[in-house]
């Protein structure tokens, strides 16, 4: 179990926060380490896989967002993150999008190395981003990496507050 996705969960529950992911390239990875937590259930929504960039669009990812900035970018993270959040209505959404060390033929542009987080605070209304690169051969590796970014900002967010909170 991953130990900052299980920090990140029980925090979440502490201050009954919800959260919601829309993940490309981690294939789930990210749901599926927090639905490993026990308790999880009282704060993850939802979680949905979009390989293509059909299904990023059906879930509200805007058309003129990939094709400006590619699906592989912090834009369409955000946009991921941002509609997630709003379709679920939850605290945070969660955008994940890139390539871990491989090139996509159907989606050319972009390095086949990068991956793009966003988190949306829909309280805050405020975005936090991450390019991560991934350098493992193993793709499972790189799919942790990216997971441990995203638990990273969440419990960095949560940590801020609690801070603001105090003063």
């Amino acid at each position: 179990m991953n130990k900052n996705v299980k920090l990140m969960v029980e925090k979440l529950i502490e201050k009954s926060y919800t959260i919601s992911t829309m993940e490309s390239c981690t294939g789930g990875g990210l749901a599926n380490e927090i639905t490993n937590v026990p308790g999880a259930s009282e704060i993850f929504k939802f979680g949905a896989t979009t390989y293509s960039n059909e299904y990023k669009i059906k879930m509200g990812v805007s058309r003129k967002v990939i094709d400006k900035f590619s699906v592989y970018s912090e834009e369409t993270a955000k946009e991921m993150s941002h509609k997630i959040a709003i379709f679920t209505k939850s605290n945070f959404g969660v955008g994940i999008t890139g390539k871990l060390k491989r090139f996509d033929p159907a989606n050319g542009s972009g390095e086949d190395d990068v991956v793009f987080v966003s988190v949306y605070d829909r309280l805050q209304k405020k975005f936090y981003t991450e390019k991560i690169k991934v350098y493992k051969e193993d793709r499972e590796d790189n799919k942790q990496a990216v997971i441990d970014t995203v638990s990273s900002i969440v419990l960095n967010v949560l940590e801020k507050e609690e801070e603001n909170e105090r003063v």
